[in-house]
C-alpha cells in the first residue's frame, strides 16, 4: 500500500467517528422532534411537577407529599431533614448509569474504560433522588400541572424502575457526589439509545404528557416544556 493511500485511510479513519456522531445527533433531533401523546394539553388545576435540566441531564420533580402518592414510603431519604435543617417538600428523579452516577461528579472523572464499556455493552441503571425544600420555577426548573389520573401514571412508571423490596424492609440507598441527594438501586439498562433523558421522555410519554419519541439528550425533553413566564 502506498504512502498516499495509508494517508488517504487514516483520513477516512478519522473522519468516522465524527460522522457517527453527526448522524446521531440528528437522529436525537428528529426523533425528539415527533410527538407522543400529540393532543396533550396541560392540565389548568391538578399535581404541579417539575422538568428540571442542568444542560446534560433532566429529571421530574415532584411534591413529597400529595393526594396520590407519599413518597416517604418510597424513598427514606424523603421524610429525613436536609443539611440545612429544612424538610424536603419536593424530591427530584433522575435516573441513569449507576458507575456514572456514584463516581463521575465531573467529565474530568469519567474512566475512558467506562465510556468505552456504556458505549458498547450499556450499564446498570441507578436513580438519583433530590431532596428541594419549595424549589421556585426557572428555565431549569420548569413547571407542568398534571391531571390525578396523569400524576399516578406518571408515579407508577416511577415505582415501576424500582426493584421489588421485600415487605417491611426499608429501601437501601448511596451516597451520592451531589450535595443533598441520595442514589438507589433502579431496573433497567443504561445505552446509548436509552439515556437519562430518554427515561425522562419515556416516563412522561406513559403519563400521558406530549413529548418526542427519541429524546437522548437534554435538549430533546426540554423543548417540549416551555419556560415560564418572566423568566
Amino acid at each position: 500500500m502506498t504512502k498516499r493511500r495509508v494517508l488517504k485511510l487514516g483520513g477516512a479513519l478519522l473522519a468516522l467517528p465524527v460522522a457517527i456522531s453527526l448522524l446521531f445527533m440528528l437522529a436525537a433531533w428528529i426523533g425528539s422532534s415527533i410527538p407522543r401523546n400529540p393532543d396533550w394539553t396541560e392540565a389548568d388545576e391538578g399535581v404541579v411537577v417539575m422538568i428540571e435540566t442542568n444542560g446534560i441531564h433532566t429529571g421530574i420533580v415532584m411534591p413529597v407529599v400529595s393526594e396520590v402518592k407519599d413518597w416517604r414510603e418510597t424513598f427514606p431519604s424523603a421524610g429525613q431533614p436536609r443539611d440545612d435543617g429544612r424538610m424536603p417538600t419536593h424530591i427530584a428523579i433522575g435516573w441513569g448509569e449507576k458507575e456514572v452516577f456514584l463516581n463521575t461528579p465531573t467529565w474530568g472523572d469519567l474512566k475512558a474504560s467506562t465510556a468505552l464499556r456504556i458505549a458498547f455493552s450499556g450499564g446498570d441503571g441507578l436513580m438519583r433522588v433530590g431532596h428541594y425544600a419549595w424549589p421556585q420555577p426557572s428555565e431549569y426548573h420548569r413547571p407542568l400541572v398534571l391531571r390525578p389520573e396523569e400524576y399516578r401514571r406518571l408515579v407508577a412508571e416511577v415505582e415501576k424502575a424500582l426493584p421489588d423490596l421485600p415487605h417491611g424492609e426499608e429501601r437501601f440507598s448511596y451516597d451520592s457526589f451531589e450535595q443533598g441527594a441520595r442514589n438507589y438501586d433502579a431496573r433497567g439498562r443504561y445505552t446509548l439509545a436509552n439515556t437519562c433523558n430518554q427515561w425522562v421522555g419515556d416516563t412522561l410519554a406513559k403519563a400521558g404528557v406530549k413529548i418526542g419519541h427519541w429524546t437522548p439528550f437534554a435538549g430533546g425533553v426540554m423543548k417540549w416544556v416551555p419556560v415560564p413566564a418572566g423568566r
